[in-house]
């Protein structure tokens, strides 16, 4: 089997997370990488505008190319994407909608090109929810498109139309919960440590599970290179009530915060008073208490004894004001 070649889309908090991830793999077990090549894709503008970044990146023992993924079409990514062994997909947040279904056509495309491509692995932008189990139709309709990429991966192993390079494609999901430090965001309003008040979505006993994105790299970096046999894998740096969270907090910031609860109802209305849709849409999703929640215990990064940081610890890294302190 040839050496690997990974190519990481993106370079923000997650990407440099993975980067460094498995940059580090990398180093630890010479032995059986041998001869593997970390690059990452960053667009033309980051060089000039983020030189720092670009910086972070090289040190970490990575490579640089160019390419903006929005702006290049679908033959075009699977040309460059078919020079590689594994893509791992780090951007979405801001990428318009469809792109992930654009991104999985690129890596169809290459891996059916029998004449060179070398892609055999695919690690798509899926880093949240358990979205299949949130299903079709709710708040967050960015999340259909999401549904629309794992159906579609879970259909080419069974399809006999598919292509040998499509049967064989080896993928893998990471669901990640939400990114803890997103809990204390005041737009978001479920901790707002300033107005010393912690808010409910949907029910106190509704949980929620989450990780630090630091913490994520490890686990990618172990499902690539040590791959388990699902194709979606679960980790957790904690899995809490809002309830617990609630006392952790005044742990954290001493007793006397107010405890709101936002119902379907509570939330509606809120959207109606700060015309904030795009939270709304998350709120209502966590409200719902499906598919944003699983037992720690029986992860992946469990299993693998990966060390994972609990909100408990993660409260400690916050300053008075909620937010995180710089390392």
């Amino acid at each position: 089997m040839s050496a690997e070649r990974i190519l990481v889309l993106g370079a923000g908090e997650l990407g440099l997370s993975i980067i460094g991830a498995l940059s580090a793999y990398i180093r630890a077990h010479e032995s059986t990488t041998v001869g593997t090549r970390l690059t990452v894709l960053l667009r033309e503008s980051t060089f000039s505008s983020k030189p720092a970044l670009v910086d972070t990146v090289r040190s970490l023992g990575a490579g640089t190319e160019t390419g903006d993924v929005a702006a290049l079409s679908v033959p075009e990514l699977a040309a460059l994407f078919s020079r590689y062994t594994t893509v791992i997909s780090c951007n979405g947040m801001t990428l318009p909608a469809g792109s992930q279904l654009k991104l999985l056509d690129a890596v169809l495309l290459a891996v059916d090109d029998a004449s060179g491509s070398v892609l055999r692995r695919y690690v798509p932008w899926q880093f949240g929810m358990d979205f299949e189990a949130v299903g079709r139709g709710s708040a967050q309709d960015l999340f259909d498109e999401q549904i629309a990429v794992r159906e579609r991966l879970r259909g080419l192993r069974d399809d006999d139309t598919s292509s040998k390079g499509r049967r064989q494609l080896d993928w893998r999901i990471f669901s990640t919960g939400l990114f803890m430090s997103f809990l204390f965001l005041q737009d978001f309003g479920v901790v707002d440590v300033p107005r010393r008040t912690v808010r409910a979505l949907g029910s106190w006993d509704n949980e929620i599970t989450l990780t630090v994105p630091r913490d994520i790299g490890p686990a990618v970096a172990e499902g690539v290179f040590d791959p388990p046999r699902e194709n979606v894998v679960y980790i957790a740096g904690d899995t809490v009530s809002y309830a617990r969270i609630a006392e952790l907090v005044e742990e954290r910031y001493g007793a006397g915060f107010t405890r709101e609860l936002w119902d379907s109802e509570a939330l509606r209305r809120r959207k109606e008073e700060d015309g904030d849709v795009g939270m709304y849409k998350y709120r209502d999703t966590f409200a719902q208490g499906r598919g944003v929640s699983w037992d720690k215990k029986a992860t992946f990064s469990a299993a693998r004894g990966l060390d994972m940081m609990d909100l408990k610890t993660y409260l400690r890294t916050l300053d008075d004001d909620g937010q995180e302190v710089a390392e």
